[in-house]
C-alpha cells in the first residue's frame, strides 16, 4: 500500500509540474547577438552600416555620408547632431554603439 501512495505522489507532482513548463519557466533568457551590440565607425561606416544604428534609416545613412564628405571625418560625438535629421534622441539611442 506504501508503495503504491510513493508512486501516486510521484506521478501527482509530475503532472503539477508540467503547467510551469507551459507556460515557460524552464525556459533560458534570451541571448544579446553580436550584431545587435555593434560597434560603428561612422568616420568609415556605408550606407547599409550606418542604416543599422537605432533611428537611422537609408536616408540618415546618406545624410551622414554627406556630411562627412563635405566637412571632413567627425571629430566628436555630438557632432552627429549637425547632420540633418540627426537629433539628441538619435544620439542617446545610439551612445555605447558609435565610435570615431
Amino acid at each position: 500500500m506504501k508503495k503504491y501512495i510513493c508512486y501516486s505522489l510521484v506521478i501527482l507532482f509530475t503532472v503539477m509540474s508540467l503547467p510551469l513548463q507551459a507556460v515557460g519557466f524552464n525556459e533560458t533568457p534570451a541571448v544579446i547577438s553580436p550584431q545587435e551590440i555593434q560597434i560603428i565607425d561612422i568616420n568609415k561606416a556605408d550606407i547599409k552600416t550606418l542604416a543599422l544604428l537605432k533611428g537611422v534609416g537609408e536616408k540618415r545613412a546618406k545624410a551622414i555620408i554627406a556630411y562627412r564628405e563635405l566637412n571632413g571625418e567627425f571629430k566628436s560625438f555630438d557632432e552627429l547632431s549637425h547632420v540633418k535629421g540627426i537629433g539628441q534622441h538619435t544620439l542617446e539611442l545610439n551612445k555605447g554603439r558609435i565610435k570615431l
